[in-house]
């Protein structure tokens, strides 16, 4: 296929993962973080590094940003130094951030009026379907530009589904996070009551990973709740932004999500607690 060359706002837990396939193969990507010292590995493998999102964009065809919460996302677009302020025309912008719907669908608008097209592309999958070029991708915008850029995203991605106009890829997310955000509780509750009842904890997950109650985080995280691994695959503190993201949207579409509601009050006591930047299966130690 033929070789683009990209910009990458955003190079953290994930992002770093998916700009090493870029350049494995044989993209050239240029890269902008906040924190300049996080790309310097992705630097030495061949990445380009840039002061700004507009100097990381300036000439390119494709730029992916993967940042923490929508007014990042609103920064790096639209601010002073944005991926507006360089972008060319018949380029393509594509917003892996969890964010919010309405955020998707103002980017996608302002592209147009500049001749640049958006997608709303967010991932499952956390650090290790990064780090396997595994991650699920929902995609919303034009399909024409799906069709386009997806030879690009299946070098990180192997379940990619198009969900829809702008926005839609947002809303997809939504869904896949009320499941993860609640399911977590039901995880940390199966774990409490088989250590209480004297189980080896392992052998149970041995038991239910392959039967029905088997899932990813059961599979992953799980096992590191066992042994007290709490290094972020995703951060509780980025986990409680989706789920607010969510029970806006929900209010907004006047629906009521009674599990997701009492996933936010756990997840926010840890906050407070200052487990913020651990992984979501830290919400273990709120039975602890």
């Amino acid at each position: 296929m033929e070789k683009e060359r990209i910009a990458f706002v955003g190079t953290g837990v994930m992002g770093a993962s998916i700009v090493k396939h870029l350049l494995t193969n044989g993209h050239e990507v240029t890269v902008y973080t906040r924190t300049r010292e996080k790309a310097t590995p992705l630097v030495a493998l061949g990445a380009k590094w840039a002061s700004s999102p507009a100097e990381a964009f300036a000439g390119k065809d494709i730029a992916f940003t993967m940042v923490g919460y929508p007014s990042d996302v609103e920064e790096v677009y639209f601010g002073e130094n944005g991926l507006f302020q360089s972008a060319k025309a018949g380029s393509v912008v594509i917003d892996m951030t969890t964010s919010e719907p309405t955020l998707a669908k103002k980017i996608y608008a302002h592209g147009k009026s500049l001749g640049v097209t958006a997608l709303d592309a967010p991932v499952s999958g956390g650090d290790i379907g990064a780090q396997n070029g595994t991650l699920s991708i929902m995609v919303g915008g034009d399909v024409e530009t799906f069709n386009k850029v997806s030879p690009v995203l299946q070098h990180f991605g192997t379940n990619i589904v198009y969900q829809g106009e702008a926005g839609a890829g947002q809303h997809a997310k939504m869904c896949n996070q009320i499941v993860i955000a609640s399911g977590m509780i039901g995880i940390c509750e199966s774990l409490a009551y088989g250590l209480k009842a004297g189980l080896d904890l392992t052998t149970v997950l041995q038991s239910i990973s392959s039967g029905a109650a088997g899932s990813w985080a059961l599979s992953n995280l799980a096992p590191r709740m066992v042994v007290e691994d709490y290094a972020p695959g995703f951060y509780i503190k980025h986990i409680v932004k989706d789920i607010k993201i969510a029970l806006d949207e929900s209010k907004r579409m006047g629906i009521t999500l009674p599990g997701l509601a009492l996933a936010y009050e756990m997840y926010d006591k840890l906050i407070e607690a200052g487990y913020g930047e651990e992984g979501t299966q830290a919400l273990i130690k709120y039975y602890k």
